[in-house]
């Protein structure tokens, strides 16, 4: 079965888009069939994968929720970064007037992901930083959720304002989604408010929260502006090694 996750976070600079990008390029390592969908105005996933959100002459993603063209031709196949990626850029930020006035508007992306799901053994969403109606047609497709986390101050508020957000769409729309676990990104062990926070987490989720840490790593930050995950861009990082790692534990994880 293809699983559709979902990397949300309403809060932003989590290292949202970073995830997404370099845990596709981990499972497409491990020889999964990955499809990214960028959800996220700002187009930073196309980018960080080599492909220009300025020049998408076949269409983005917003063609595809509008219905104006299936998923399967806008697709881009990524090479450097092995995975394969639904495009998108600052013509999403049309999406949310042009959706509420459409019947079915949050089911949107769960047609048209419909089209294509049995070409992939994982779609990964990057969402937008803001709880949207990208946002809830992300959550509607998904069967579950990974949430990227920096362990600072604020963590914890805005997680629980994330959870309420999936008990919300697991009421309304989607009653088989799943928080699939918790990712701590930027971590950075020599700060006491980071090693503080990261135990809070521990205590309070358990299981899940993922037992892999993201480092705080020059080369995973350096990577989107040469168009390429880490794991292609620097394979030897402490960054690279993480995502890697990322991705084998969340394969074993939902037996992908």
């Amino acid at each position: 079965m293809t699983r559709i996750i979902a990397l949300t976070n309403q809060k932003g600079g989590v290292g949202k888009t970073t995830t997404a990008v370099n845990l596709a390029a981990g499972l497409a390592g491990l020889k999964k069939r990955v499809l990214l969908v960028d959800l996220d105005p700002q187009g930073h996933a196309t980018m960080g994968s080599g492909i220009d959100k300025h020049t998408l002459e076949q269409g983005s993603v917003l063609d595809v929720l509008l219905g104006e063209r299936r998923a399967e031709e806008v697709m881009v196949f990524a090479p450097a970064a092995g995975y394969t990626v639904l495009p998108g850029n600052g013509d999403l930020t049309a999406a949310e007037v042009d959706l509420l006035e459409r019947d079915g508007r949050e089911r949107c992306l769960d047609t048209a992901l419909g089209a294509v799901a049995d070409q992939f053994d994982v779609i990964l969403i990057d969402c937008p930083p803001s709880l949207n109606m990208l946002t809830v047609n992300a959550l509607t497709a998904s069967h579950g959720v990974l949430i990227p986390l920096q362990c600072e101050f604020y963590a914890l508020e805005g997680l629980s304002a994330l959870l309420d957000t999936v008990e919300q769409i697991r009421d309304s729309v989607n009653p088989d989604l799943e928080v699939y676990g918790i990712v701590r990104t930027m971590f950075d062990n020599r700060n006491s408010l980071t090693r503080d926070v990261s135990k809070q987490l521990s205590d309070y989720f358990g299981d899940v929260l993922l037992k892999t840490v993201i480092p705080r790593n020059v080369r995973v930050a350096e990577a989107p502006s040469h168009g390429l995950p880490v794991t292609s861009y620097a394979r030897l990082s402490r960054g690279s090694h993480a995502y890697r790692v990322l991705a084998k534990e969340l394969s074993r994880r939902l037996s992908l």
